[in-house]
């Protein structure tokens, strides 16, 4: 559970034992990881120096840091540098490494890490051009075993009975204003598609006009949107129209936390544009989700691609801490009005 370190720090503001890293590679790539490290320094990274088997390279700096040996360097800059991480970043698939070198520093506790696994943990997202059919298979993760299925259906029921319980009062008072505001049933009923490809029926507090896509079609929410309500603008900036779902968790169409289900006219545009999109439906939809705290509202194909990256981490490091984690974060979202629409 690697990526605890480089996700909730930022989240519960607390500095991390300081990690000494080293990266072989001056590159681009490499330059992205120092670049990266140095935004974040919350987490507790510092970044030692690069390595690099040009010998113009040596002392050149890269972003400060700069290259301070090379490979045949490494066991002894590990050593007098106090190295708790190696990032290989070498944009030539084809370089040599020095593979005993680096996994005897392994072996006496030093992390060996592809630049693509670190910025995995370091966004919270699996970048869709790294993603291949082997590496999901051979990597770590992606693992659905029968407790956690149990362990997730329990905290379903706990978050969703709880939820149901103390947002009770502003449930009565929505559906009366919403009734005051405009014609139309209280409650919004919609087709989604959920775990398996399964469409099911979704429940939101109603915020848009009646028959607000006659004529037009399925369409995605434009941040100035004028089929939406007065009320309806004050319950998606709240997220109050989304409380109804807590009864879909209840019967079992969704999770708490789950990528956002997809309406099949959207999903059958997304199937042909990007790849693995089914990926995310190997999961129950949830009310909120590891995309939702992290990126804003989708409202187009690059919106979904971007929110697919997260959908996917999420399902390879799937957890009930995890769950809970999000379900914090999400707290922290509707409190700041983030991404709503």
């Amino acid at each position: 559970m690697n990526w605890i370190r480089l996700t909730f720090p930022r989240w519960l503001n607390i500095r991390l034992r300081e990690q000494r890293v080293l990266i072989i590679g001056s590159g681009d790539l490499a330059k992205q990881i120092g670049t990266e490290i140095y935004n974040h320094k919350e987490l507790g990274l510092k970044l030692v120096g690069f390595i690099d088997n040009d010998p113009a390279m040596l002392g050149k700096s890269i972003i400060n840091p700069g290259v301070i040996g090379n490979q045949n360097d490494i066991a002894s800059i590990v050593n007098s540098e106090r190295i708790d991480e190696i990032i290989v970043a070498l944009s030539d698939r084809r370089a040599k490494l020095p593979m005993s070198v680096l996994l005897d520093c392994k072996l006496h506790g030093v992390s060996i890490e592809e630049e693509a696994t670190f910025l995995e943990r370091m966004g919270g997202k699996v970048l869709l051009e790294n993603l291949k059919p082997s590496w999901m298979v051979f990597s770590e993760g992606f693992k659905h075993f029968g407790y956690k299925k149990i362990l997730k259906r329990v905290l379903d029921l706990f978050f969703a009975t709880t939820g149901i319980i103390l947002t009770l009062p502003v449930l009565l008072i929505t559906a009366v204003l919403i009734k005051l505001d405009s014609k139309g049933p209280i409650i919004f009923k919609q087709e989604r598609v959920g775990e398996n490809g399964k469409e099911f029926e979704i429940y939101k507090f109603r915020s848009m006009k009646v028959d607000a896509e006659t004529g037009t079609g399925p369409v995605w929410a434009g941040a100035t949107d004028d089929r939406i309500t007065r009320v309806g603008r004050i319950i998606r900036k709240l997220r109050i129209d989304e409380l109804p779902q807590l009864v879909n968790v209840i019967k079992g169409d969704m999770s708490f936390v789950g990528p956002r289900p997809e309406r099949p006219f959207f999903v059958k545009q997304l199937r042909k544009e990007i790849p693995f999109y089914d990926i995310r439906n190997v999961v129950k939809p949830g009310i909120t989700g590891w995309a939702q705290i992290n990126y804003p509202y989708g409202a187009d194909m690059h919106d979904a691609m971007e929110k697919l990256q997260y959908d996917i981490w999420y399902i390879k490091n799937m957890s009930g801490f995890l769950d809970v984690m999000i379900v914090l974060g999400t707290f922290k979202v509707v409190l700041t009005g983030k991404g709503a629409r």
